[in-house]
């Protein structure tokens, strides 16, 4: 009796230990993906452009920021959606090239970012963009089919690719993208059994072959988060119509303002969907 008394004594103590390990676990993944900042420290105003800073209200009610930069002569709207780090404020510079596209932009936070209420999660970023593009919406007396062209850097690539599935785009830009977190986890902590507890998955990979509007991919060789060979084979499973452009430089230094084909690229998917500039 005391061998069997010891071992019950011993099960709260076991099972107390298992779940500090898996809510550990959980925290990991959380703080692995998502760095939201909270301080607004610039404007589109420091470039020059009249803005409208806009407070709008997820599917379930969070209250949520953006910015909606409007063009004179606009041939239509680009939706960004950022990365995992920072907020809106950090992509000012991004907003300004955009705009000189001939569009509007509309950037915003997700929950937990810059402004807006509440904390990140999968779900919860696919509900914020799919507010956002709302927002777009109303600027356009709540057409079915506004002219939207969604852009996504990283993190904010798989919630393009949703919200394309979602919403009725006219295009898509993904830039620096995976195919979901799980491959990613698997590569960055291959003695992880990531499977087991990842809950947040972005797994891209499985809807870019059901989205039919034009498509521009961007990848970096030398991106030193998210391997190029991954990048890559998002695109391939894309349904076409899409393009691919290789990128140079890092993670966070890759983009059109070191390689200016991949300006021309979003140039020319924005001209064959929106028409030439007014």
């Amino acid at each position: 009796m005391s061998g069997w008394s010891n071992v019950t004594s011993r099960i709260p103590v076991v099972v107390l230990t298992v779940a500090g390990i898996w809510a550990y676990l959980r925290y990991f993944e959380w703080r692995n993906l998502y760095h939201p900042g909270h301080g607004i420290t610039s404007t589109p105003a420091e470039l020059g452009l009249e803005y409208e800073d806009i407070t709008f209200v997820s599917e379930d009610g969070l209250q949520l920021n953006g910015w909606w930069i409007p063009h004179a002569q606009a041939r239509g709207t680009i939706i960004h959606c950022h990365g995992n780090a920072g907020n809106m404020s950090d992509r000012v510079w991004l907003v300004g090239d955009l705009h000189r596209l001939g569009v509007n932009v509309f950037i915003f936070d997700y929950r937990g970012y810059g402004n807006s209420r509440g904390l990140p999660t999968e779900q919860g970023t696919y509900a914020d963009a799919r507010a956002a593009y709302e927002v777009v919406r109303a600027k356009y007396d709540d057409v079915d089919t506004p002219p939207v062209i969604v852009h996504g850097q990283s993190l904010g690539g798989a919630v393009a690719v949703q919200l394309a599935l979602d919403k009725p785009v006219k295009g898509l830009i993904v830039e620096s993208a995976f195919p979901s977190t799980l491959e990613i986890g698997r590569r960055l902590y291959p003695w992880l059994p990531i499977g087991l507890f990842c809950r947040f998955k972005y797994d891209s990979l499985s809807k870019v072959g059901r989205i039919h509007a034009p498509k521009l991919f961007a990848h970096s060789r030398q991106d030193d988060l998210i391997p190029y060979d991954l990048g890559r084979r998002l695109y391939d499973v894309a349904a076409p119509p899409k393009e691919f452009c290789e990128l140079h430089g890092g993670h966070n230094e890759a983009g059109w303002a070191s390689d200016p084909e991949y300006w021309r690229k979003v140039e020319k998917l924005v001209t064959a969907v929106f028409g030439p500039p007014r």
